[in-house]
């Protein structure tokens, strides 16, 4: 087991997702149940968008000889064209019709006039001499023609991504199935929101937060009793759980209560990762039980819970799903000095923002201690200080995770 123990971060998250392939596919309709998901069929589309030239305002639709740079026009309306139903009818020099933004431009169309250029009279309309804009037509297939592939496999659908679909025509998307996770947290100390903690007892604030953020990286939460300090029923409780990723939170250490390895030993688990040169994290663990189960253990402390989720369990989630895994790093500038870092990679909480020269800055927070919640509530980034890193100035560039924060 020598070589699993105190794995680099690198390392543990690839041996992690050696053990993560896509999951099975399925479709769904073109519409909110498809937001998170994978695409996992290119989407085509099935027609010109739009399907016809169209205006690109209200006004009036006129021939090439309707709009005259040194004079007004007279013309006869000889119809509408609207959203949805357009006239049927060739325009001819002389001939005008009203149209809407959106709406097929008739057959012969060189021009939509804005309505502001234009003066109604009756069955007829006097168009002002041409302003040099215009033609305000879109043509046929101006966003996209018919065939063309708008979304690649491989791609996380969001709203927009949605909606492009829905403008390619089909009905249903073909997607990855979001993994199913089950967790379970263990620790006699924890008690569960709205409950009564007994003097010796703290609320559960990282099952809670570990739980939301599954669903928000596009899987599905399973949350199971929790099983306290007590091997057996730790063993019990995942024994029969059916669930892509089995997540255990707590009694990942080396105490005399952290259970759940000796716990889950009898259920034939082979460690791939027994713990991360991390910090915050390093009890974190990774195994596949006999029946093929994964399973990974993310430590008590709730920062070390979070800070862990974001390095593991979030890139086994997006390559469970068929997304390429992260972390997505970028680089930001250095607020304050920080100290030389020790033996293990720091994931630091810290805040964000824009400089008035217009570069991303890192102000790492005061307090790293890992137990502390309000901390990570105010933090938007993980600031990375690599192992034995030197001492770093004000002004150094840094590489930073953005946390997906939800406003």
């Amino acid at each position: 087991m020598s070589d699993i123990r105190l794995m680099t971060v690198e390392a543990a998250r690839a041996a992690m997702l050696a053990a993560c392939s896509p999951l099975a596919t399925e479709a769904v309709a073109t519409g909110p149940e498809a937001l998170g998901r994978a695409l996992a069929a290119p989407v085509t589309a099935s027609r010109d968008q739009p399907p016809f030239d169209a205006a690109a305002m209200d006004g009036y639709a006129v021939t090439a000889t309707g709009l005259r740079d040194d004079q007004s026009v007279r013309l006869t309306v000889v119809g509408e064209s609207a959203a949805g139903r357009g006239y049927p009818h060739p325009l001819t020099d002389g001939q005008a019709v009203r149209i809407f933004t959106g709406a097929p431009a008739p057959a012969g169309t060189a021009f939509v006039v804005p309505q502001e250029n234009a003066e109604r009279q009756g069955e007829a309309v006097r168009i002002a001499p041409r302003d040099q804009s215009g033609p305000y037509v879109r043509p046929r297939g101006a966003d996209f023609p018919s065939g063309a592939v708008l979304l690649p496999a491989g791609v996380r659908l969001d709203p927009w991504r949605i909606g492009l679909a829905a403008a390619a025509g089909p009905g249903e998307l073909i997607v990855r199935r979001r993994p199913r996770v089950a967790i379970l947290s263990t620790g006699e100390e924890l008690v569960a929101p709205g409950g009564v903690p007994g003097p010796d007892q703290i609320f559960n604030s990282g099952t809670s937060s570990v739980a939301a953020l599954v669903r928000l990286w596009g899987g599905e939460p399973v949350m199971l009793e929790s099983a306290g300090d007590d091997a057996l029923r730790i063993a019990d409780s995942l024994r029969n759980v059916d669930a892509d990723l089995l997540l255990t939170i707590g009694g990942a250490s080396v105490g005399d209560h952290d259970l759940v390895k000796p716990a889950l030993m009898t259920l034939g688990l082979e460690l791939a990762v027994a713990s991360v040169a991390v910090r915050p994290g390093k009890p974190t663990w990774f195994g596949v039980l006999a029946d093929g189960r994964r399973v990974l253990g993310l430590p008590g402390n709730p920062a070390s819970a979070l800070v862990c989720a974001e390095l593991f369990l979030r890139p086994m989630l997006e390559a469970l799903s068929g997304l390429a895994p992260g972390p997505r790093m970028r680089a930001a500038r250095l607020t304050t000095p920080l100290p030389a870092n020790g033996p293990r990679e720091h994931w630091m909480r810290a805040r964000l923002s824009v400089s008035p020269d217009g570069v991303w800055e890192a102000a790492p927070m005061s307090d790293q201690d890992s137990s502390l919640v309000s901390v990570f509530a105010e933090a938007d980034a993980l600031l990375r200080r690599a192992a034995r890193a030197d001492a770093a100035p004000a002004g150094e560039i840094v590489e930073v995770l953005p946390l997906e924060r939800s406003v």
